[in-house]
């Protein structure tokens, strides 16, 4: 079985992001209630930015979830997100940036980091990706949809310690191919993380993958 998701920026959001970011703030309340951490680390205050030609993954899940952090002026802040897993991932052309706001005497500050550039691509296992905010084109092989999250077995079990509503919405899929892929995220985790080509710069005004 083979479900491919084209079209509109509508359609690929609905598919890949929104259903479960739907799940993850309903599951808001139950979590605070329960007063479970959100994630295996608090977040910091500062969103960033990944873009990729190709991502294939095996063994993916999808679920909501919570992560908790802060603010830049160290408040307390809660994020749902759509925590996308994968047992193995090779991503072509990997973009990551993140914008540090108001440093005194530079102003903004701009950090861009770039991988898998060249005839290798990132390599990851176990990899979770803590989604705010995704576009792409997408294929599922095989996959379910409306799993409970506890049950979702072809990707990661869900990571020991986050605020995760087991019982709430959950996708999964043998194989997921994510195309011209363009998102924001909160956290990423992984078990290995190989950056072949690795390359960092920082610079001075807001330079972003997108």
């Amino acid at each position: 079985m083979e479900s491919q998701v084209r079209g509109g920026t509508r359609w690929k959001r609905f598919a890949v992001v929104m259903v479960p970011s739907v799940a993850a703030t309903a599951a808001i309340g139950v979590a605070l209630a329960q007063g479970a951490l959100a994630a295996s680390f608090s977040v910091s205050g500062q969103s960033f930015k990944v873009t990729t030609d190709q991502l294939v993954g095996e063994g993916f899940s999808q679920y909501g979830a919570l992560d908790e952090g802060y603010t830049m002026d160290g408040k307390k802040a809660v994020h749902p997100v759509a925590v996308s897993s994968f047992k193995t991932a090779t991503i072509k052309n990997l973009c990551q940036s993140v914008v540090t706001p108001n440093i005194p005497v530079l102003g903004n500050v701009s950090l861009i980091l770039r991988a898998g550039q060249g005839a290798k691509p990132v390599e990851a296992q176990n990899l979770y990706i803590d989604v705010a905010d995704l576009s792409a084109d997408a294929t599922f092989e095989n996959i379910d949809i409306g799993v409970a999250a506890k049950d979702a077995s072809k990707g990661p079990a869900m990571r020991k310690g986050e605020t995760a509503n087991p019982y709430g919405f959950a996708q999964q899929a043998d194989r997921a191919i994510l195309s011209d892929v363009k998102q924001t995220a909160w956290a990423t985790t992984a078990g290995t993380f190989k950056l072949s080509g690795l390359k960092m710069s920082l610079s001075t005004g807001v330079k972003e993958c997108y």
